[in-house]
């Protein structure tokens, strides 16, 4: 099957690694000649943004899926008219590209999300009260286009255009669930992970799974992973990222249509990583199981203050000593401050122990630069 995957970063070079044990052909369409699919697919320099190129390159093969959101899901709508299967469906992907459609999309299907005003410019008066987060419509991701407004001196630092104005919750944990649905409408879930916060970059910076949950809050997450499945109606794996707040409620925060960095830990963590169930759901085969196998936790190899240019993996000798330690390298050959070039994968027999290695692997290792 030829496979074309818009987006050519580390998200679709996972995919592409974790599907090379199959027989199928994998292209990818990325702007940056450098991307890190280039070397492992047939790959295309090219903007997906762009409704020809994205047209173009979708026209001959027999699915078209995403690695990312922030493409033309007009072209992807129009290459479904000419019997292309795009998984997940256009319309989804046109739903939670835009921020402001993603929430009335919650509202409509009684999804838990925190209230929220719509703000299309600057002259529209903002009822929300303080503090409160603004999120830009399009565009944002890994903590960018996401700002908290804390007080009314920080007006004069609202971005200007198209935003959601949303209540900020008392957060007690970030969660995140990623589900699964294949053509014939089968479901599986992944495990809850929390995912702990950088609160310098707003990258995330620790994933643990599993979680410990009170029944009530299994079964709040539960029915919204159900209420999503039926109100999407398409195939696709889904990265549903939550708030609990203090008083025990669940809200979703929002939700990535595709692959994510809160799914890493899965790679030998779970039976199935959630690239194994990516692929399935793209060749709408059975879904995999997702169980998890013991404690498991991801860190990000991030770009460090101050380096930029050619990467050095300062600590990783040591690292990969480690036992039960997975080191996954993205093949960025550049690095920047903030800039994800990596993570690296830790089992353990209980959370306490999981922490304490994760904890120790960070304070081995440093992205920088020659």
């Amino acid at each position: 099957m030829k496979i074309g995957i818009l987006g050519g970063g580390q998200l679709g070079r996972m995919l592409i690694q974790s599907a090379l044990k199959y027989d199928d052909e994998f292209y990818t369409l990325d702007p940056a000649s450098d991307a890190p699919c280039h070397n492992i697919s047939y790959f295309t320099q090219g903007n997906f943004n762009d409704y020809e190129t994205v047209l173009n390159f979708g026209k001959d093969k027999d699915v078209v899926t995403i690695e990312i959101e922030h493409v033309n899901a007009d072209a992807l709508a129009e290459l479904e008219k000419q019997g292309i299967r795009v998984v997940p469906n256009a319309n989804i992907i046109k739903t939670i590209q835009q921020k402001i459609l993603q929430k009335e999309f919650y509202k409509a299907h009684n999804i838990p999300s925190p209230e929220f005003q719509v703000v299309w410019n600057s002259d529209e008066k903002i009822i929300m009260p303080l503090p409160f987060v603004q999120k830009m419509n399009t565009g944002g991701y890994d903590g960018k286009g996401v700002q908290v407004i804390k007080t009314e001196d920080d007006f004069q630092n609202l971005w200007k255009e198209a935003s959601v104005i949303e209540n900020m919750v008392d957060i007690d944990k970030e969660l995140s669930v990623i589900v699964a649905r294949n053509e014939k409408g089968e479901t599986n879930t992944f495990p809850v992970t929390e995912m702990v916060a950088d609160p310098k970059l707003n990258l995330l910076d620790f994933n643990v799974c599993p979680v410990l949950l009170t029944e009530d809050v299994q079964e709040q997450i539960d029915a919204i992973t159900e209420k999503f499945l039926n109100a999407v109606n398409s195939p696709g794996l889904f990265a549903i990222e939550l708030f609990l707040d203090k008083e025990g409620k669940v809200w979703v925060n929002e939700t990535a249509p595709r692959l994510h960095n809160s799914g890493h830990q899965t790679q030998e963590g779970n039976t199935n990583s959630q690239f194994e169930q990516m692929y399935r759901v793209v060749k709408n085969l059975p879904l995999a199981d997702t169980d998890a196998i013991t404690y498991s936790g991801m860190l990000n190899l991030v770009g460090a203050e101050g380096y930029s240019g050619k990467v050095v993996y300062e600590g990783m000798e040591d690292v990969l000593k480690l036992p039960e330690t997975y080191v996954h390298l993205y093949g960025k050959t550049e690095t920047k401050p903030g800039r994800k070039m990596g993570h690296i994968n830790v089992l353990a027999d209980c959370r306490e122990e999981l922490m304490e290695k994760l904890v120790k692997v960070k304070g081995m290792v440093r992205v920088i630069s020659e």
